[in-house]
């Protein structure tokens, strides 16, 4: 019986680990996250530093991948790429975040294995950032009824206040997002992701060229889902391309904020 008993909890935990390792089952738009792709200086550093926090390092073909349940962390500079020109603070997405049970418990155990940890704003306990050496701004935040220790979390949208209800109103019509909010913060859901929005004054640019070039959603029937996009109007910035071996496509569109946003159709998940 014993034996039964741990053949089980093993079945059960590995199950468990390939679901986490798999996206969210998308909306009805047929959208879910999919990953943030970094231009990272160095590959081994940010490797470092998101595997202590919880990832999974795993080589993709010629990515450098982090696997995080609800996100994937690309490593990889493209061929020919120049360096990021700046971290995400001052570009339309200002940071990133992930939950964890218990904030202060993840903080010791990250600053012990090196990661580069400050505190929440205010005094705030369940609250931290983590920013990597290359800029890339990610916010920590508290679910003490999370049952595993790291899940994607958010994209947090830095825009005018004028143009918060628009960028609201723009991922829920093309990417079936559900508006609603996040604490103060109005906010767009999409399986895997809180889109957040947040007002500045401050001019923001593009994601790309930056440290987060892009951020991915995974998508069902991308050819479609591309051509309803361009009747909607949206800026296409690579057509639809389908891998013929592996049966992948992909596509590249922008938001009018200046978000570059990279969309996947996987036959088979990362």
């Amino acid at each position: 019986m014993t034996r039964l008993i741990a053949a089980l909890s093993l079945m059960l935990s590995l199950v468990a680990g390939t679901a986490l390792a798999q996206a969210y089952p998308p909306n009805e738009a047929g959208v879910t996250m999919g990953h943030w792709h970094m231009n990272s200086r160095d590959i081994e550093a940010n490797k470092k530093i998101f595997v202590a926090m919880g990832g999974t390092a795993v080589k993709n073909g010629n990515f450098d991948i982090v696997r995080f349940p609800g996100v994937i962390v690309f490593l990889n500079q493209g061929p020919g790429t120049p360096p990021a020109v700046g971290g995400t603070v001052g570009t339309v997405v200002n940071h990133v975040g992930f939950l964890v049970p218990n904030v202060q418990a993840s903080v010791a155990k990250w600053k012990a294995a090196g990661v580069p940890v400050e505190p929440g704003g205010n005094g705030r306990l369940d609250q931290a950032f983590v920013t990597t050496p290359d800029g890339l701004r990610i916010e920590i935040l508290e679910d003490k009824n999370q049952t595993i220790p790291i899940r994607h979390h958010h994209i947090h949208y830095y825009v005018a206040e004028s143009e918060i209800p628009k960028i609201q109103a723009w991922y829920a019509k093309n990417f079936g997002a559900k508006p609603g909010m996040r604490g103060t913060n109005v906010a767009a859901d999409i399986p895997g992701a809180n889109l957040s929005f947040s007002k500045t004054d401050k001019p923001t640019v593009s994601t790309k060229g930056h440290v987060l070039d892009h951020i991915g959603f995974d998508v069902k029937n991308l050819e479609a889902f591309v051509k309803k996009l361009e009747a909607n109007g949206v800026k296409v910035e690579r057509p639809y391309t389908k891998n013929a071996q592996t049966g992948a496509a992909l596509a590249f569109v922008s938001d009018p904020w200046g978000t570059l946003i990279e969309l996947n159709e996987r036959p088979n998940p990362l």
